[in-house]
């Protein structure tokens, strides 16, 4: 073969590594009450980082299901195929306790270990993250229905996978999915017109359109439709008890630019039938719990996507010559490189602090419950924003090769903006971060006693804080309450962010941190960190460790 194809310069696979290999996540799990679940996410993270795994997470991401509406006879069956990549994912998932371990399994750190396995296996493939995370978030919900709770939880929390259209108390184990978005209405779910109407046996018939059901194939939603009391949360079985099939009309799979492994559809009800959970007529607050969960998701996969997207971006640079030395040791890449990995940190390091808070708010920490509320909600707003401008730089930073489809890079590209979306875009979660701030001041309190536990560490943070005290003190005019939202929640997380970099992480990290996010020492773009920095320690720091 001639001389021209030979293959030089370029980055042997990625393969057989570890995405728990990093310290910010290990520290956090030792830190917070989740080192007894540190080898079980070891062992998750390993297996996320096969050849195994990354080829059920191409081939599911590039066989997207497909709806059948009808069989070949005519008869209605409403099925959505997806590949066999889809389930092995799926049952990996499920059998790691993802979906729902804590609430089968209550033990100190429970909610964080279960994140931590979330953010690693979350960089394997992040389609099949919605049912699990659905799933997750139902279960509290589902608790304001006693006795459907009773019922359902123990198969929710099952870490048996039984995909299939069966009446779900015959199967093995749950999937919960949840059906608010309607075309007229989008966040605003108090515009719904999706009515039920009681049936006289305790259940009720459901007639609507929503515009948007994320994971339309899982066995049992919680949906919310219009009473006579107001709006109200159901929840509503694929399958109905006899075995018939629900009046649930699958009108169309979305055609989405990512999280294209995972269906999405426009579902029809035609007299429906579903259950009532919680309190007629206050569908929101009983929904609120879920919606709160699945935040959490999204401020982790975002997080995971990152950490990914960095991960990439070591390796290619670590591999690739250009004027006539590797990428990573070239005094522009390392500071491209080592911003990139400043804001994963930030990002992992906030998201398992959240979980950790989840823990003791179950454990009555009132006080922890309080920080929750408003941290993430703000984490929730500019974690996610964040995720999209990461994993463009990080493509980047691989050139021509990571804008090709082979190299993953733009997989994580295309599914960054979800998680911005999912749960309430930009605007949603700011202006509940004013909600927040308005209507639960304890959460401000606990807030900033946590911040405060890094008071005079760094005279950055320190001057940070005295901004945002001020920032927060133009809040009382709600219009302008309004046009500063996006502001104070961005600046709620940085402040928060830059505390926990300084009590927890290395001196070069932190330092990088507070002087860029909040000493101004930044640019617009990564890759601007001031001079001086510890580039070095911040590599050493974020590189793989199981890998050449």
């Amino acid at each position: 073969m001639s001389a021209t194809h030979d293959v030089f310069n370029q980055a042997p696979p990625l393969t057989g590594f570890s995405t728990a290999d990093e310290p910010a996540l290990l520290e956090a799990l030792r830190r917070d009450g989740g080192g007894w679940g540190e080898a079980e996410v070891r062992e998750l993270g390993a297996r996320a980082g096969s050849e195994e795994v990354r080829e059920w997470a191409r081939t599911a991401e590039a066989s997207p299901p497909v709806l059948r509406t009808h069989d070949r006879y005519g008869h209605r069956i409403d099925e959505v195929e997806f590949h066999p990549a889809w389930h092995r994912l799926m049952a990996a998932a499920v059998g790691s306790g993802q979906h729902a371990a804590p609430w089968a399994e209550a033990r100190p750190g429970a909610h964080l270990v279960r994140t931590a396995k979330f953010y690693a296996w979350a960089q394997a493939e992040a389609g099949h993250g919605c049912p699990i995370s659905m799933t997750y978030a139902a279960v509290p919900a589902l608790r304001a229905q006693p006795e459907l709770a009773a019922v359902y939880e123990p198969l929710l929390a099952s870490r048996t996978y039984d995909f299939g259209l069966r009446p779900p108390l015959g199967k093995r184990g749950l999937i919960a999915g949840m059906s608010m978005t309607e075309k007229q209405g989008g966040s605003d779910v108090r515009a719904n017109t999706t009515r039920a109407v009681p049936t006289g046996d305790g259940s009720y018939a459901v007639t609507g359109h929503k515009w948007f059901t994320s994971a339309p194939m899982s066995d049992v939603f919680l949906m919310l439709a219009q009473t006579e009391e107001g709006l109200t949360c159901f929840l509503m079985p694929r399958v109905l008890p006899d075995g018939t099939r629900n009046a649930m009309r699958l009108q169309r799979l979305k055609d989405k630019l990512g999280n294209r492994s995972n269906a999405s559809a426009e579902i029809e009800y035609e007299q429906a039938l579903a259950w009532p959970v919680g309190e007629p007529g206050r569908g929101v607050r009983t929904i609120v719990e879920m919606v709160n969960m699945t935040r959490l998701d999204c401020v982790t996969g975002s997080a995971a996507g990152m950490r990914a997207g960095l991960r990439e971006a070591l390796h290619h640079t670590a591999h690739r010559r250009a004027f006539g030395a590797e990428l990573i040791d070239q005094p522009l890449m390392r500071n491209v490189l080592a911003d990139l990995a400043v804001e994963s940190e930030a990002a992992t390091t906030l998201a398992l602090r959240l979980a950790a808070a989840l823990d003791r708010s179950e454990a009555g920490d009132a006080r922890e419950g309080a920080l929750r509320r408003l941290a993430l909600a703000a984490g929730k707003y500019w974690v996610c924003k964040r995720g999209s401008a990461h994993a463009a730089e990080a493509l980047e930073c691989l050139g021509g090769n990571g804008y090709v489809e082979e190299s993953g890079m733009p997989r994580l590209y295309r599914e960054a903006p979800l998680l911005s979306i999912w749960e309430g875009s930009g605007n949603v979660a700011a202006l509940d971060v004013l909600r927040a701030l308005t209507r639960e001041p304890d959460s401000l309190d606990a807030y900033l006693a946590e911040v405060g536990l890094a008071a005079g560490a760094d005279a950055r943070l320190d001057a940070a804080v005295t901004r945002l005290r001020e920032l927060l003190g133009e809040l009382s005019d709600p219009h302008r309450a309004q046009l500063l939202a996006r502001r104070v929640a961005e600046q709620l997380t940085l402040v928060l962010q830059g505390s926990l970099l300084v009590r927890h992480s290395t001196p070069a990290v932190a330092d990088a941190f507070c002087a860029s996010r909040l000493g101004g020492e930044w640019g617009n773009a990564f890759g601007t960190l001031p001079t001086g920095t510890d580039l070095g320690q911040i590599l050493e720091r974020a590189r793989l460790k199981d890998i050449p």
